[in-house]
């Protein structure tokens, strides 16, 4: 019987209790606190049926489950916005991008945003929207690459810390929720509660495509006050120094980092994310990588763990 079952791919019984449980607790607990869309049963559904349906497609499930347990992260932000829980700042951090990067203009100064609204081009907006796509299925289509090529440990590494790093930034949201400047050039400083998600200077690349793809994707934004840091900007840069630990062609790190300045420069010309905001980003990234790598790493246990258990794991 247990070799049927191996030849089947049918999990152990504790294996396939785990994840009925986490998925059953996952959509329970988003019907009852962030609001039940048909998208959530069909991503439970796909994750049962390749948990459940062979050895590899579970392996495969188990190695995404950082992605997987960062979109869920994402989603149940939505629980408690972060407005509720402190202040947020919009004056000072206007003020603060203005006295550090202001740029003079007859009549005064403006920050980099309000010159960029002032002064764009057809071929910069595109441009901006081509690379704000890449922020986050690059470095996830770059993770399936680790795994595929069979690196599992630096796919590991690379996809733990980029939890890590959604997890710290999540909770610096918490600790100082912050408004992008959009939301200042719209609303000025006065706090406005359940503010909707703006397409800001990216509404001219949906306007120049017709695809409406970024008014889509904010039309669900978790929350509109979490603009410091931007991890917009942390996520490709985090792919990017993993790709020198991967063995991957010199092309593909050259290309990595064009998208990662490509973002940098798209946040701010955009007006969803000030200079500060961009720079903190970059900050938290690499503070979870020397957190990650030289810190938990470190730990006896937490290494074994990642490097041995978990990585023998999801190894095809």
């Amino acid at each position: 019987m247990r070799e049927l079952r191996i030849a089947r791919g049918f999990p152990a019984f504790r294996e396939g209790l785990i994840m009925a449980v986490a998925l059953t607790l996952w959509l329970v607990v988003t019907a009852m606190f962030v609001g039940f869309r048909p998208e959530h049963l069909y991503l439970a559904v796909l994750i049962a049926v390749l948990f459940f349906v062979t050895g590899v497609t579970r392996r495969m499930v188990v190695a995404l489950l950082p992605f997987i347990v960062f979109g869920i992260s994402y989603d149940w932000m939505n629980i408690i916005p972060n407005y509720e829980v402190n202040s947020v700042d919009i004056e000072g951090l206007y003020r603060n991008e203005k006295a550090i990067f202001g740029i003079t203009v007859p009549g005064g100064s403006v920050t980099p945003n309000e010159f960029f609204r002032l002064h764009n081009a057809p071929w910069a907006d595109f441009l901006a929207g081509v690379f704000y796509l890449c922020w986050v299925p690059v470095p996830i289509l770059f993770g399936l690459w680790l795994y595929f090529d069979r690196q599992e440990r630096v796919y590991l590494h690379f996809a733990l810390v980029f939890l890590f790093v959604n997890l710290l930034g999540f909770a610096i949201y918490y600790i100082h929720p912050a408004a992008p400047p959009w939301y200042v050039a719209k609303y000025g400083t006065e706090f406005i509660a359940g503010t909707p998600g703006d397409v800001a200077g990216l509404g001219r690349f949906d306007q120049m495509t017709g695809w409406a793809v970024f008014d889509g994707l904010y039309a669900r934004n978790s929350n509109v006050f979490a603009a410091l840091p931007s991890l917009h900007s942390a996520y490709m840069f985090i792919a990017f120094i993993y790709t020198f630990r991967a063995d991957c062609r010199m092309w593909l790190k050259v290309l990595f980092g064009v998208i990662t300045m490509g973002i940098w420069f798209t946040a701010v010309y955009s007006g969803h994310h000030y200079l500060i905001d961009v720079i903190s980003g970059i900050g938290t990234a690499l503070a979870g990588i020397v957190l990650f790598e030289f810190g938990l790493m470190k730990i006896g246990a937490f290494r074994r763990f990642v490097d041995n258990t978990y990585c023998n794991y999801i190894k095809k």
